[in-house]
């Protein structure tokens, strides 16, 4: 059984378990796992092709709460200790690995039967085989992973280099950042990327937003995280392939398209289709970047992060050789950049619960204070205490 193998899941509404044990749901097929989660359901079988897969993918992936997850790819390359499959594994989310590129011709829909040795079937058939991966399989890779690390620090020193050399005048005098309706000098400013605990990270940040009132930039799918808790962003930037048709079309936000500066600009031809006024970024960077290099050049007092990388794993999680621009980015705008869970442990609103507790005893006291120098004052103290005696004493008579 899968239980025996580490592996604990939760049924879904939308697949069964047999009784030998295998998992049978609807697959899902996607090869990049961001598009895959937007239609993914629960109890879905999500078929993907995912080296390395990352922590983001990973917290999206179990928020839609598949009955498994099945990769035609290594899920643990050894590059370095990737993140995502413990996250699934944690989760209760069964993870079979390195199938192949068979299992990518599964198509949305096919009934998928997944069995406890990793051998997944269609009709009966057997067409791809894995790798179960467990909480041992998994923390095993991982260790192995950590002697990679020395050679991806090396390749991101040198990706480091060669970025300076493209990039040196956007990132550290601005050139070629776009002219934007959006007035941003003097203001606080919050990215938010729809990554690592970026729900939290928000929650955290409710009194902030509410007493400094930062323009709010969403990266792409950010703008949609930026809606669900209630606000509205200002602006929106980056290429367009996870934001909503409601964030672009209904949020007011004025529209940055993050372009390479090969000339490509994935999301142009979205934005042209759906009538939304834009603005094109170049920038050999990722989108965050694009949004902090914006801020920072349109004179922000203040960037904060929410949901965005920090460490190196952090960068190398995100699968891009290109993170060394996330990296001297940070370094561009250093002075005005804050993680959004540093804010949340040193921001404290100026008005605390507490302090308003105590206004309240204290305005109570001074008015019971100069009730009881007057005589009249006296009087209704005394008629108040005549009647919650009598209350007091219906009540203990009904009980």
């Amino acid at each position: 059984m899968w239980h025996d193998k580490s592996v604990v899941f939760h049924l879904g509404k939308r697949h069964e378990e047999q009784p030998d044990g295998a998992i049978v749901g609807s697959a899902r097929v996607d090869p990049r796992t961001k598009k895959l989660t937007r239609r993914l359901q629960e109890g879905d079988i999500a078929v993907i092709n995912h080296v390395d897969l990352d922590r983001v993918a990973a917290e999206s992936l179990v928020e839609r709460k598949p009955a498994a997850v099945l990769n035609a790819a290594k899920s643990t390359s050894g590059r370095y200790p990737n993140l995502g499959p413990g996250i699934l594994n944690e989760a209760g989310v069964p993870l079979i690995d390195d199938l192949g590129p068979a299992v990518m011709d599964l198509r949305d829909g096919d009934r998928v039967e997944v069995d406890e040795n990793g051998e997944v079937r269609r009709n009966g058939e057997v067409i791809a085989a894995g790798t179960v991966q467990t909480a041992e399989t998994i923390a095993r890779a991982a260790k192995e992973a950590q002697a990679g690390m020395a050679t991806q620090l090396k390749a991101f020193a040198t990706n480091t280099q060669e970025y300076i050399g493209r990039e040196k005048d956007l990132i550290f005098d601005g050139l070629g950042v776009p002219d934007i309706r959006t007035k941003i000098a003097g203001r606080d400013v919050l990215v938010v990327v729809r990554g690592y605990r970026y729900k939290e990270d928000i929650a955290a940040l409710r009194p902030y937003i509410r007493e400094y009132r930062p323009l709010l930039i969403g990266v792409d799918g950010g703008a949609d995280a930026i809606l669900e808790t209630g606000y509205k962003p200002d602006i929106i930037v980056g290429d367009m392939d996870s934001v909503s048709d409601r964030a672009l079309l209904r949020s007011g936000a004025e529209i940055v398209v993050h372009a390479y500066r090969d000339g490509r600009a994935p999301g142009k031809k979205r934005v042209e289709d759906l009538g939304v006024p834009h603005v094109v970024f170049p920038c050999t960077g990722t989108s965050e970047d694009v949004a902090m290099l914006l801020a920072n050049a349109k004179g922000a007092r203040l960037i904060v992060a929410v949901g965005t990388h920090n460490t190196l794993v952090e960068f190398l999680d995100k699968g891009r050789s290109g993170m060394a621009s996330t990296f001297l980015t940070r370094l561009a705008v250093g002075g005005k950049l804050i993680d959004a869970k540093g804010v949340s442990r040193l921001y404290r609103s100026r008005i605390s619960n507490g302090m308003i507790a105590l206004l309240v005893v204290a305005g109570l006291a001074a008015v019971l204070v100069a009730l009881a120098s007057t005589t009249t004052g006296r009087l209704t103290l005394s008629l108040i205490a005549t009647w919650l005696g009598d209350v007091w004493h219906s009540l203990t008579n009904l009980f």
